[in-house]
This record gives structure tokens, C-alpha cells and sequence, in this order.
């Protein structure tokens, strides 16, 4: 079954791929994150779960840039995850006018404020480095749509988990996605923080 109902532009971008059918992880988890809802996405590695978290995060945002605060947030482990993750939206955003920024803590948080200022769809960065854009008025949520955990083992880890808590008692609403390898319990306890009502999907 090939697939149904996303852009053209990411329909087109994967016929380049030569894409043609979902994997199993991705015909169960993309009709629901589309919905709307709330998921946890928990599946082994090679999966798809990186290509459903760029598919679902640019058919949410139409594929186009607009306004000037992200609508979208990718958390990831590091550094070196956010560099990878932000390489790979751009396969798919060359022919758009979406707008990829990437930031982390090695970069300093004054440059990090300036470049989101000056207008952004998708942020890629880790949950410390979030908090750290928060306390300081560096990004605004106001317009923020979805906000993907990418293999969100590492949130498992206290000061990532702590940041987590911190960064979604600002968010007013928003659609809430993690990805990861096993369900652990102290990630489902997000559950109770800021995924209400999540829906499962596991492989």
C-alpha cells in the first residue's frame, strides 16, 4: 500500500527515494499522529520512526513557511543527533520554503536567540537547551503546533527528564509525539505531565 493522503511535495520527495510502501511502523503510526493525537511511537531501530517523525512534522506545517515563531520542535540527545536530524529535513525541504534551524548548547544562547528572531518554522534541539531559550525569551510557543521527542530513550536521563517537565509547563497546546526503542515506565509517566489521552503505537 503506498502513501495516502500526505503533501505532494513530500509524495514527490519520495518518489525521488524511491519510497514507494510504508513499513509497518509507518502504516500504523502516521494515520494517527495525523490525527492529531497525542502517541507514543515505541519500535526498534530501522523502523522508520526518524522518516515518520520529518513525514508527519512537514504535512502538519503544509510544507511552507509562515509567521516567524517555530510551529514545530524536534528534541533530540545532542549535538551531533541535532546536526544529523536537521541535515535530514533538509533532504526534504530543498524544494520549500520551510525554515530548519538547529540549536545546542555549544552554541552560544545569544546567536541562538538572534537567528530564531529572525523567523523560523521546525527547531531541532535537545530538552536542556530548550529550557535554557525559555528562561531566557529566546523562542516564543505561541504558534507552536507539534513537538517530536526523536529516540527519546535519553529523556530517561534526570536532567533531559527535569528540562521535559520545565519546557511543557509553558507550552499551552500543542500536539505532543515520541519516538523511542521501549516504553519505559518513566517516560509513560509523561502521560500524566502533558500527553493526555495518548494513543500507542508499538511494533
Amino acid at each position: 500500500m503506498p502513501f495516502k493522503k500526505l503533501h505532494h511535495h513530500l509524495l514527490e520527495v519520495l518518489a525521488h527515494f524511491s519510497i514507494e510502501k510504508p513499513t509497518p511502523f509507518q502504516k500504523d503510526s502516521i494515520p494517527i499522529i495525523k490525527s492529531g493525537a497525542n502517541v507514543f511511537c515505541i519500535a526498534p531501530k530501522d523502523s522508520g520512526k526518524t522518516t515518520t517523525l520529518i513525514l508527519t512534522t512537514l504535512n502538519k506545517l503544509k510544507c511552507e513557511a509562515s509567521g516567524n515563531a517555530p510551529r514545530a520542535v524536534v528534541l533530540v540527545e545532542n549535538k551531533e543527533k541535532a546536526l544529523e536530524l536537521h541535515d535530514k529535513f533538509l533532504e526534504y525541504t530543498k524544494q520549500t520554503s520551510v525554515r530548519v534551524y538547529v540549536g545546542y548548547k555549544e552554541l552560544h544562547i545569544d546567536i541562538q536567540k538572534s537567528e530564531i528572531f529572525e523567523g523560523i518554522d521546525i527547531l531541532v534541539t535537545t530538552p536542556t537547551n530548550l529550557h535554557k531559550l525559555f528562561l531566557t525569551n529566546g523562542v516564543s510557543t505561541s504558534q507552536l503546533k507539534i513537538c517530536s521527542i526523536e529516540d527519546g530513550d535519553f529523556v530517561v536521563q534526570q536532567s533531559e527528564y527535569m528540562a521535559m517537565l520545565s519546557v511543557t509547563q509553558s507550552i499551552i497546546k500543542c500536539q505532543y509525539v515520541l519516538y523511542a526503542e521501549k516504553a519505559h515506565p518513566k517516560l509513560q509517566r509523561f502521560e500524566e505531565f502533558f500527553m493526555e489521552r495518548a494513543q500507542h503505537v508499538k511494533l
